[in-house]
């Protein structure tokens, strides 16, 4: 039989909370920075269409912050992902305006035909 070290075999439970939190924490960090890498790097995929963009004080400052955090090198590759990120938060009202233009689109071609019928007779 051994002796216990009471130093030793006193632990402190706070301790091992404190622990644990931290332990939680950093791997919930370690999966909100994977997302983020993730999701940028879809942002980024085919970036080849150039856009010129006026943005108000608040917008500048959440991609100014993206890019001093590391988390994008520039304000192109921040508003980039931003916009992405915007158009899959509010997918299901996209989706809604994709089928009324589709229907608009498919209006003009029918207005387009009865004027250019007219234009025969």
């Amino acid at each position: 039989m051994t002796e216990e070290n009471p130093v030793e075999s006193e632990v402190n439970s706070e301790e091992i909370s404190e622990t644990a939190e931290e332990v939680e924490a950093k791997a919930k960090g370690r999966d909100v920075l994977s997302m983020i890498k993730g999701a940028l790097d879809t942002a980024l995929v085919g970036r080849g269409n150039v856009i010129m963009v006026r943005v108000n004080d608040e917008t500048l400052k959440a991609i100014d912050m993206l890019i001093e955090s590391g988390v994008c090198k520039s304000r192109s590759e921040g508003a980039a992902f931003l916009i992405d990120q915007g158009i899959k938060a509010s997918s299901e009202l996209y989706n809604r305006i994709g089928g009324i233009t589709e229907q608009i689109a498919e209006l003009k071609s029918k207005l387009r035909e009865i004027v250019g019928g007219e234009d025969q007779e």
